[in-house]
């Protein structure tokens, strides 16, 4: 070995040696601990509010050890060469082993690791991992070998492994390097001061308070367009379009921005004074003599909510008017008095009235002309459409998925007075943002799913602010019907509708604000502090999003970014494209109109039944995903135009669709009946007697009918199909089955072993026991 490696070493050592004292604490020893990335990851972004969260005096709480992950250290030889080995000797793996083992057992470790942020289970982590580099490294660093060896042949403590090991398990979980820091930027109990803007201003706060169609959200409108520059929050696009088109129409130059869309009313692309957009989209930095919030009641919502929240407290603007239920009014003014803002109330009542009848539908047939049926789910929607349209009627069906365009379409035909549809089937979709001409609500239903505020979905009965949300629609102030009538479509879901619209709305008493980090946001919110009014909010799909890129190699922003998009994670079209769009962005290829033609094999042909026309709707979805994508992203996303203009198209097939959604269900129907007819009658050919021949075998021991085309309504198999539990290829792989096993029974007969089938089973495949 050279002299000057001996020279280098030896001081090292020396200094080392100075430095030691019988106990060595923490400090002895500083590893890298990559905080200055953590810090870089961790950026709030919005709050929630919650009456009984820890006071500002509270002590910082404990982070939630199960959500670290250690880093995967690789095995290389050590930089030191063997210098170790040559100032000593090389060291026994068994009594080294017998030395750890002790140094893991000693309490006084245990609690000096704990005052360091190493608790039980992560101590045992890092033990594991140190012990294992320990053993199967070559060479270690030269300090450490020297210590090791010191102390197998007793001239060193025990505890002197202690710096070495923690410097060890900061590698592995470098945020403990940083946890203050992350504590620091967790504290999110006063949000108001995220932003200093609006802050440096007096802003006078108006509220609109009032019931559906009671003319709150004409009275803040008619304000914004007064003023010289205004911006109007509004929660959907189809909103923010209206308002739009409003302004533009009354002479108001104003612009549109939704997430997926700018539209410039200046032909150069100068910003007009006013804008309507959806509330996620709305400046907190750019000064407006008005803004207009409507529908605040969602600042409760725990998905959504945090952007109200951010546009309450954020917005720079000399009026903010906030429009939604009374219910809200008690939460904003406290909400306010914590900015040191007053609010100023207007009430408003509900321009006509709305009755409850006091009888059920009961029957399709007691339709009447400007009847909306409210259902919870698409296959509800399809069957009763169905229904409707086998009794010569028309109507026109409404539900979230569908385009806006094919929204506002199927409105306009529902309202047209000229037009042969005179009856509705919607969701709750229809609860904002479109203006129909309605008579009658009836709730086929009274219970839908929700999302709770753990990210879980529960089936529950619908509150009293959704029931009034929807009921309101009935006899709007601008339709020809000037009252309105609410019922439901079962006799036995009358008096729960009735129990509902009797409570008054809950009272808003939080609020969500939200804080996005990846890939470390389940850290972040488990250091979170909020105060008084405020809640984390719900960031599951947030995380899907994380977890399903997490393997593709994006920088820290992008990633960021693509993990805030808007997708419907439950369309698994949407969800593998969104994942194709994240993989070809790593390789930094754009993503031309070309390359999304191929993806999503345009031009599409009109749908043929029900699943082509659920694709077609991911595909739109797919579509919004690029452009929302193509306005934080523009180089890599060039051709916003031509995606707009095969939107366009798609939309134009999707509208066809939906016009003939019936045809679309007997088709869908009629692939499930044809199968049906073909097992019946193949069955039939090689049954055992008069049970075998039947499809169907009845549960009081009758026989039963054959499936035929004018039997699928009442038959399980249609039931199956139409609930969604039962598709067209699930039901070919159940007659594979079953032929598998027809050909079994006949093998049994021939060899004279006739066995008894029990009635009241339908015999599909399945052996009863």
């Amino acid at each position: 070995m050279s002299v000057n490696r001996c020279v280098c070493f030896i001081s090292r050592l020396q200094r080392h040696f100075n430095s030691r004292t019988p106990r060595i604490t923490t400090s002895s020893c500083h590893a890298s601990s990559g905080s200055s990335l953590l810090q870089g990851q961790h950026r709030p972004g919005t709050v929630v509010w919650s009456r009984d969260v820890s006071s500002n005096s509270s002590s910082p709480k404990p982070p939630d050890t199960s959500l670290f992950v250690p880093v995967s250290l690789k095995a290389d030889a050590s930089a030191d060469g063997g210098v170790g080995i040559e100032l000593t000797q090389p060291l026994d793996k068994n009594e080294l082993l017998k030395v750890l083992n002790r140094f893991y057992k000693r309490k006084e470790m245990q609690k000096l690791a704990a005052d360091s942020g190493l608790d039980a289970r992560l101590f045992h982590q890092a033990f594991i991992s140190f012990r294992k580099y320990i053993l199967e490294m070559t060479s270690l660093p030269a300090d450490l070998h020297i210590i090791l060896n010191d102390i197998c042949c007793g001239a060193g403590h025990i505890d002197d492994i202690y710096p070495y090991f923690m410097r060890h398990a900061k590698h592995i979980f470098p945020m403990l390097d940083c946890m203050d820091d992350l504590r620091k930027i967790s504290d999110l109990r006063v949000p108001a001061n995220w932003y200093p803007e609006a802050r440096a201003i007096q802003r006078k706060v108006i509220f609109h308070a009032g019931p559906t169609n009671s003319g709150k959200t004409y009275h803040a409108i008619q304000r914004y367009l007064a003023a010289k520059s205004g911006v109007y929050c509004g929660p959907l696009k189809l909103l923010a379009h209206e308002i739009f088109e409003k302004s533009n129409d009354a002479g108001v130059p104003c612009d549109l921005v939704t997430g997926e869309e700018r539209t410039f009313v200046d032909p150069e692309g100068r910003a007009a004074g006013h804008v309507a957009c959806t509330i996620e989209m709305c400046s907190v930095t750019t000064p407006y003599e008005v803004a207009v919030i409507d529908e605040i009641q969602m600042i409760r919502d725990p998905s959504r909510g945090w952007a109200w929240t951010r546009a309450l407290l954020g917005l720079c603007a000399e009026e903010i008017h906030v429009c939604g239920e009374p219910a809200a009014i008690d939460f904003i003014k406290e909400l306010m008095f914590t900015t040191g803002e007053e609010v100023e109330v207007h009430n408003y009542q509900r321009l006509t009235p709305f009755s409850i009848l006091d009888h059920a539908v009961e029957s399709l047939d007691n339709l009447r002309p400007g009847d909306c049926i409210v259902c919870f789910s698409k296959n509800d929607i399809y069957s009763i459409s169905r229904q409707i349209e086998a009794r010569g009627q028309e109507c026109a069906v409404i539900y979230g998925s569908l385009p806006p365009g094919t929204k506002l379409s199927q409105a306009k035909k529902f309202n047209d007075p000229d037009d042969p549809c005179k009856i509705l089937v919607a969701t709750d979709a229809i609860g904002m943002g479109l203006n129909l001409s309605i008579k009658r609500i009836i709730f086929n239903s009274l219970v839908k799913p929700n999302v709770n505020e753990k990210g879980e979905k529960q089936m529950e009965t619908i509150s009293t602010s959704q029931a009034l949300q929807i009921a309101g629609r009935a006899g709007r102030f601008s339709s020809k019907f000037k009252e309105g009538e609410v019922t439901t479509m079962h006799r036995d879901d009358l008096p729960v509708l009735k129990e509902i619209l009797s409570h008054s709305v809950d009272p808003i008493e939080i609020v969500n604000a939200l804080v996005l980090s990846p890939p470390s946001q389940d850290i972040f919110v488990s250091l979170s502090q909020v105060d008084g009014l405020y809640f984390v909010c719900n960031i599951d799909d947030f995380k899907f999003l994380a977890d399903m890129i997490q393997h593709i190699p994006l920088n820290l922003r992008s990633r960021y970014v693509f993990c805030t998009a808007p997708i419907n994670k439950k369309q698994p079209f949407v969800c593998t494209s969104f994942l194709k769009f994240a993989r070809q962005f790593s390789r930094d290829e754009p993503l031309t109109f070309d390359w999304v033609c191929r993806h999503i094999s345009w031009p599409l042909a009109p749908p043929k039944n029900i699943k082509d026309l659920v694709h077609l709707e991911a595909v739109h979805d797919v579509l919004d995903l690029y452009l929302w994508l193509s306005y934080r992203f523009m180089d890599m996303f060039p051709d916003t135009a031509s995606i707009r203009e095969i939107q366009r198209e798609l939309d134009d097939i999707i509208q066809q669709g939906v016009r003939n959604i019936t045809r679309l269900i007997r088709a869908s129907d009629t692939t499930v009946t044809d199968l049906l007819q073909a097992q019946s009658n193949r069955h039939g050919q090689t049954g055992r007697g008069t049970g075998s021949t039947h499809f169907l075998t009845g549960s009081r021991g009758q026989r039963g009918q054959r499936a035929s085309g004018q039997m699928m309504d009442s038959s399980l198999a249609s039931r199956l199909v139409r609930d969604g539990l039962l598709t067209p290829d699930l039901l070919q792989q159940l007659q594979r089955e079953w032929s598998k096993d027809q050909k079994q029974d006949n093998s049994t007969h021939a060899r004279g072993r006739k066995q008894k089938e029990p009635e009241g089973f339908l015999k599909w495949g399945f052996t009863a026991t």
